[in-house]
């Protein structure tokens, strides 16, 4: 496992460190690895949340590093804006609950991997932005489509197509993430979150987000009938049990995640 991305695992919650100094910027094999942890993650039923940040008090991800689009081969900008779409919808995808601690500059890229998980939590010094039409690029990970979700079409356009820069503020203003925090505390606020998803059944956590994000590909009236659906199915589980059996005996839940 590649040490540019560094994994600590406290009971029911993976903590994923993007540290590549000084910017923590992506690349080809820390994005292939980042698919990697999180498929992992997906199989270990002990995991329930996972926190994302970067390593540093700088940064969160400046992106990618554009010495790796300088030649202007469209080969390796192919090959690149694969990888990291794969990364990062894999991320998207991840059965649990995600979170983001931006505890620095979050940029292109490093902003995107952000936009892809559940939740953001960002630190008051931190900034925010998708300036990749500064240098004739676009954002190739998710960004134009999870920002304008978000946010909202005029705000995405003034970040995409304006190069506006946020503030953590203006960000909490628009939506753009749900929380900020003192400088230095992005990755205890992310945790305490975190623990909050150990009180839920993690089989309906699971079922519950695939609801929410179905909302951004289809109509609400393809929607309802599947959030019937799903209701039942987890009765197969014995995590429902358990959950309605906690609570008529006035005790906690022990989830087995199945």
């Amino acid at each position: 496992m590649t040490a540019q991305i560094k994994v600590e695992k406290r009971g029911t919650i993976a903590i994923l460190t993007m540290s590549n100094p000084p910017a923590n910027t992506w690349t080809r094999d820390t994005l292939v690895n980042l698919k990697e942890i999180v498929t992992e993650l997906n199989l270990d039923k002990n995991i329930y949340s996972l926190v994302i940040t970067g390593e540093g008090e700088k940064f969160f991800s400046a992106g990618a590093d554009l010495n790796v689009f300088a030649s202007g081969d469209k080969g390796i900008a192919a090959d690149m804006s694969r990888v990291f779409g794969e990364a990062f919808e894999t991320l998207s995808d991840f059965r649990g609950v995600s979170i983001a601690a931006i505890n620095g500059f979050a940029m292109g890229g490093g902003l995107e991997v952000a936009l892809a998980c559940d939740i953001r939590i960002a630190e008051a010094q931190a900034q925010m932005a998708l300036p990749e039409a500064k240098v004739g690029l676009l954002p190739c990970a998710g960004g134009t489509q999870n920002l304008a979700w978000l946010v909202g079409e005029g705000w995405a356009k003034r970040m995409i197509l304006c190069g506006e820069r946020l503030k953590a503020d203006k960000a909490l203003e628009i939506g753009l993430v749900e929380e900020v925090v003192e400088t230095g505390s992005s990755l205890q606020a992310a945790l305490a979150l975190a623990e909050k998803v150990e009180q839920q059944s993690p089989v309906a956590v699971t079922a519950c987000k695939a609801l929410i994000q179905k909302g951004r590909f289809g109509t609400i009236n393809s929607a309802l009938p599947l959030e019937r659906e799903l209701f039942v199915t987890l009765f197969d589980s014995k995590d429902q049990t358990e959950g309605v059996n906690a609570f008529l005996e006035k005790r906690a839940p022990k989830w087995v995640n199945g």
